[in-house]
């Protein structure tokens, strides 16, 4: 699966979204590391994905304080070492909000939305 262009994400809120609510953009982008958090070697990864799960999730998301706009992408199946694994944008209205926002947004698809089995 390709992963969609950030410029063009961001072209796109900036068409779409009240630009005077807007004070900060973040994106992450995940990739397959060549190492697994403890050191070891990673070839590559089986991910799948809770779809209805990143739905409901992205639903909460939009109502966190000071977000005015999400854009998430997850890839799917048998990844390897470099390939895109997820990207995500908050925007919002300050700092604060957006970098806590984007971090939450991680940590809860990273833990509840996908399944990642690393292949040595």
């Amino acid at each position: 699966m390709v992963a969609p262009d950030i410029d063009t994400w961001i072209d796109e809120l900036k068409a779409q979204t009240d630009s005077q609510a807007v004070g900060m953009i973040l994106v992450h982008k995940g990739v397959v590391r060549g190492t697994s958090r403890s050191g070891e070697p990673v070839s590559a990864m089986m991910l799948t994905v809770d779809r209805n799960r990143l739905d409901e999730i992205l639903a909460e998301a939009g109502s966190w304080k000071g977000i005015v706009a999400l854009r998430v992408w997850v890839n799917e199946g048998l990844l390897s070492v470099g390939d895109d694994i997820m990207m995500i944008l908050v925007a919002g209205d300050i700092r604060e909000n957006v970098f806590d926002a984007l971090q939450r947004l991680v940590s809860r698809i990273k833990t509840e939305v996908v399944s990642e089995l690393e292949i040595p």
